[in-house]
């Protein structure tokens, strides 16, 4: 127990002021040493990036592209650059033709190769293949590649995918440092990450953030890491490394209005990209699986009105003639809801899960049509150039005398001449010859064509008077319509 000599008590209460310390002595009792307070969660995590630094920066290469001045081109004028920028900002007009007096000065001659751009890679492997951007390469008369040591070489393009903004060039030199590839299951958003790169032509610059978030739709095959790493022009092509030393992803795009860096970096998953580089190493070009649908987005309402319950999956908008889905039975309005057996959450999950698909692979979905899920078993095809749309079927019959059935929605319908069959492609459906009112509100139009109401198929306007006849007027009616190549749903909402 503790004596304390009362007599003493001023004394104390000065102690007491200056602190537990003195308090201790004029007490004469022994103080508890004082512990350090442990470190913040918060501390304990932030990164020290010095040594991925040094076992990365070395796998960082600077790429530079050339291209040659050709005749007629953009100096053919005799006017530098800023000179015609110049024109083009204060004084709004066509640039001048200024004849040419000769060559000048410091300028290239024509075929003379200049700098074209700048942007950033990563050694792959030993042997000299080097992974980048398209962008950074698309065009490019010369490659050249500079290594940190300062040792550069002319590249060889091996092939680029424009679609995931992806290339391959190769340099001939043994012993190179190649970077490690990361798993991007693994990645957190939160996560800190760094970058190396050359912005603006710096080379070896390094910058550090985190994972703002995963699985960004800026692309129709990309799903994108997003990052708060300062990213800007020169960039492009450079890796984006986790605390473990790995590459995880390639820095791609910025968003910005100014063109520099504004808090919003996106990169190419890892994952995907040497996907695309196996592909393009051993036969110059990537092979992607197709199935000929047109897709869109399924909303709330649509998901309500016609039974699916969770907002999920593709909307079929239009089927291509000829193709895997044509032959498979898909139809325009199906919802695909999963793919091989994975769900697909949204639409662009589509395209990404059948242009991974070796084109002859058999494959099958999972499709909900008219209140009802079915699997439908399809053989994928291979990515050709997009087709032009066809028009629609253009109406050389008189329609027949128009239905008053969807009067209380604002509809007016008729039957489809067989050659209007014909040409769509279509067993039945009805005309709208006139939309008013809620119907209008909804978006339909004259011309459009009805494939179903309420979730029922209608191939005739005595179908189509069946189903509006049994219909609560005071509620929704979703409806499933074609207007040229695309069919799509909406809801009519009539007045109360």
């Amino acid at each position: 127990m503790l004596r304390v000599d009362w007599k003493n008590w001023r004394a104390l209460a000065l102690a007491a002021a200056l602190g537990a310390g003195s308090l201790s002595v004029l007490l004469n009792t022994t103080p508890v040493s004082a512990q350090p307070a442990p470190p913040s969660a918060a501390a304990r995590a932030l990164p020290d990036f010095t040594d991925l630094v040094e076992q990365v920066g070395p796998s960082v290469v600077n790429i530079r592209t050339l291209e040659r001045v050709r005749q007629g081109g953009p100096a053919a004028n005799g006017m530098d650059e800023e000179m015609q920028e110049f024109f083009r900002r204060f004084f709004g007009v066509p640039l001048p033709n200024v004849p040419r007096q000769g060559p000048r000065p410091n300028r290239p001659q024509e075929d003379e190769p200049q700098q074209r751009g700048l942007g950033s890679g990563f050694v792959l492997t030993a042997d000299g293949y080097v992974m980048t951007n398209a962008h950074v390469v698309d065009g490019a008369d010369e490659v050249l590649v500079t290594l940190t040591d300062k040792r550069e070489f002319k590249a060889r393009i091996i092939g680029t995918d424009k679609r995931t903004d992806v290339a391959v060039v190769k340099i001939e030199a043994t012993g190179l440092p190649a970077v490690k590839v990361g798993d991007v299951g693994r990645l957190k958003v939160g996560e800190w990450v760094m970058a190396i790169g050359s912005p603006f032509g710096l080379e070896n610059s390094v910058t550090a953030g985190i994972v703002s978030a995963k699985q960004r739709d800026t692309g129709d095959y990309l799903p994108f890491i997003q990052t708060d790493v300062a990213i800007n022009p020169g960039n492009s092509g450079g890796p984006l490394i986790n605390l473990r030393g790995e590459v995880v992803g390639i820095n791609s795009q910025i968003y910005s209005r100014s063109g520099g860096f504004m808090g919003i970096s996106f990169a190419i998953p890892i994952d995907e990209a040497m996907r695309v580089s196996d592909q393009l190493r051993a036969q110059g070009r990537v092979t992607r699986g197709r199935i000929g649908v047109q897709i869109d987005q399924v909303t709330k309402d649509v998901a309500e009105s016609i039974g699916l319950g969770l907002v999920r999956g593709a909307l079929v908008r239009s089927v291509e003639s000829g193709s895997p889905a044509d032959k498979a039975g898909l139809e325009a309005g199906d919802i695909i809801l999963r793919f091989d057996g994975k769900t697909i959450d949204k639409a662009s999950d589509l395209p990404r899960l059948v242009g991974a698909t070796r084109p002859g692979t058999r494959s099958t979905l999972s499709v909900f049509r008219r209140g009802a899920t079915r699997q439908v078993a399809i053989t994928i095809g291979e990515l050709e150039p997009d087709k032009p749309a066809r028009k629609a079927a253009d109406r050389e019959e008189k329609p027949k005398a128009a239905s008053p059935a969807g009067q209380w929605l604002g509809l007016a319908v008729s039957e489809l001449s067989e050659a209007q069959k014909k040409e769509l492609k279509l067993k039945g459906g009805v005309r709208v010859d006139a939309a008013t009112d809620a119907a209008a509100r909804a978006g339909l139009r004259e011309g459009d064509v009805i494939l179903a109401i309420a979730n029922t198929e209608v191939a005739s306007v005595r179908e189509f008077e069946a189903v509006v006849g049994r219909a609560d007027k005071s509620k929704p009616v979703n409806v499933l319509f074609r207007r040229d190549e695309w069919a799509q749903y909406v809801l009519i909402r009539p007045s109360r």
